[in-house]
């Protein structure tokens, strides 16, 4: 309570009301594969189309560069052609991997990142002379007393008749340079014939279409402009320049610095970049290192993003990947991931005996692969179904919500590498295989929504889903209860806080039941907490719901109906 030290009427404000619950995003993936340039490490970049895609990681991998790893593009087209919005992608890279680079005089330029991609940046340069210096009168040989400074640093190289300096030191008006110039540089005539000139420089990095430019750029370090400052938020290239500092004859024009003596401006382009080798590419690669917040990779690199639901690993069935994959998902408690299955495994048996590696909640598998157009090839491609899988996912989240079955659902692809009968899904289905299948006039759809589970409470891709909502929104918004009095006012506000978000779901259909009583229920006080919990800090909140199962098997039963006209026995039908 506030202090009061004179009389009066004092209106004080609080507080206790039920605070609502934002359900969070259930739409965003998660990607990690090859890619032709990108980030190999630190956290995942965000995509928001398939452009994007292609500025920040580049295009279609072939299969004889990058064999049955190169399906990551695909995918993640996939998934924007089937209806995803947005998602978050970690590459990888095999371990011998290089940058392309290119030594020229004082600078080092480096590709962002590696691969061969980089072998294609071009780096042009050009000399800019722009501002001027006059100078009204000389204290000694080196130090002069300037009209105006404004523009010009310590450290930065001036030129004078042809000749380049180094300024050593300003103070006030007066510069003090770190040579002597051959001629004499004062000029007190109002407009001057004889000035000081800054020398910086122009620089451009092309790679593709995608260019960067950076204007009036110098290699003095003290300076705003320093090339190594400018390039610094460069998506394309890393810049270093040797720090030893040229003296008295030595100092040059910068751009002659890097490109050779009289050359003032041209181009060169990197070298040395690769791909490294196919053959380096293990389970490994894909499930990464935590090495910390900036050396994560592959899986590892998802662990501090917030927004990822959905993931995979397009393409990869190494059985140590889907594995590390699917722990990841259940650790983390706040995703769900979508597994591949080999491509030339199309026998029941063989199948099974594949989805018997694991057996999750947080998991579901599909097959077979589904026939795109590959524009790597220019001809038709089977791909991996899990980034049009979570394209169906994002779109069904959107169009109905989480709690909506992924299936019966148009994916929009060509054709299938397999055809499976009602007969084989009879089999496959009971052992959560879910297969995407072409239903005569009505396209190619997927037509199973199983987790690869055994647990029958978890039974449906959308219950798992819809339970981790559920958690993750809840989590989300009651931060506010921590270090909160935990009494009785705090029981209620948190318990009004979760019955309006759960009412407000099953208003919308989102869980079963004819009345809020039967969808869900929430607990909290007496019955929930002991007086230990209460002394050591402990809030504990039962919440139980109805989820909304799917209609998987779609029963009519038919029988014979007799129409009786009058008498006895009367089984006479009329036409009319």
């Amino acid at each position: 309570m506030a202090e009061y030290f004179s009389p009066g009427v004092y209106v004080e404000e609080y507080d206790n009301s039920p605070r609502s619950v934002e359900g969070i995003g259930t739409s965003t993936a998660g990607f990690v594969g090859l890619a032709e340039k990108g980030p190999t490490k630190g956290a995942p970049l965000l995509v928001t189309n398939f452009k994007n895609f292609q500025k920040l990681f580049g295009g279609f991998l072939s299969e004889y560069t990058h064999g049955e790893y190169r399906y990551l593009a695909n995918s993640v087209e996939q998934f924007f052609v089937n209806g995803g919005t947005r998602c978050y992608v970690a590459r990888v890279a095999p371990e011998d991997a290089v940058s392309a680079s290119k030594k020229m005089g004082i600078l080092t330029v480096t590709a962002a990142n590696e691969g061969k991609w980089g072998n294609r940046i071009q780096v042009s340069l050009s000399t800019v002379i722009k501002r001027k210096m006059q100078l009204l009168e000389k204290v000694s040989d080196t130090v002069f007393k300037a009209k105006a400074v404004d523009g010009f640093r310590e450290g930065d190289i001036v030129e004078f008749n042809g000749e380049f300096n180094r300024i050593a030191m300003i103070y006030d008006e007066q510069v003090t340079f770190e040579g002597k110039f051959k001629g004499d540089p004062v000029d007190v005539d109002v407009i001057p014939k004889k000035v000081v000139k800054l020398v910086t420089f122009d620089i451009q990095v092309r790679f593709n279409d995608e260019i960067e430019n950076y204007f009036d750029v110098t290699i003095n370090p003290s300076s705003p402009a320093f090339i190594e400052s400018k390039l610094a938020n460069s998506n394309i290239v890393k810049v270093e320049v040797q720090t030893t500092k040229a003296t008295g004859k030595d100092i040059v024009n910068p751009v002659e610095a890097i490109l050779g003596k009289g050359v003032t401006e041209g181009t060169f382009t990197l070298e040395g970049g690769s791909d490294g080798s196919i053959a380096k590419v293990n389970g490994g690669t894909f499930i990464g290192k935590d090495d910390g917040p900036s050396g994560r990779t592959g899986i590892q690199a998802f662990l501090e993003n917030t927004n990822v639901n959905i993931m995979a690993v397009p393409g990869v069935t190494i059985p140590e990947v889907v594995v590390a994959l699917v722990a990841h998902c259940e650790n983390t408690k706040s995703r769900f991931a979508v597994i591949d299955m080999p491509k030339d495994q199309y026998k029941t048996d063989d199948l099974i005996n594949y989805r018997g590696m694991i057996d999750s909640t947080y998991a579901a598998m599909y097959h077979p692969w589904i026939q795109v157009f590959d524009r790597s090839s220019n001809k038709p491609d089977y791909i991996p179904p899990s980034g049009a899988v979570m394209g169906v996912y994002s779109r069904t989240d959107i169009a109905r919500g989480v709690h909506k079955a992924p299936a019966n659902e148009v994916v929009f692809c060509t054709g299938l590498k397999v055809n499976y009968t009602k007969g084989e899904q009879d089999i496959l289905n009971p052992e959560g295989i879910n297969l995407i299948r072409a239903i005569p006039g009505e396209g190619i759809r997927v037509w199973g929504a199983r987790t690869a589970s055994s647990n029958s409470s978890f039974k449906y891709v959308n219950i798992r889903r819809l339970f981790i909502y559920v958690m993750e929104s809840i989590k989300a918004s009651t931060n506010w209860v921590v270090f909160e009095p935990n009494d009785t006012t705090l029981w209620s506000r948190v318990a009004l806080t979760i019955t309006s978000f759960l009412d407000g779901m099953w208003r919308t259909g989102m869980l079963a039941g004819s009345s809020p009583s039967e969808a869900f229920f929430v607990e909290i006080g007496s019955s929930t907490m002991s007086a230990d919990d209460i002394r050591n800090g402990r809030l504990i909140c039962n919440i139980g719901i109805a989820p909304s199962r799917p209609a998987e098997f779609v029963i009519f039963r038919l029988t014979q109906r007799t129409s009786e006209t009058g008498g006895e026995g009367g089984g006479a039908a009329e036409e009319g």
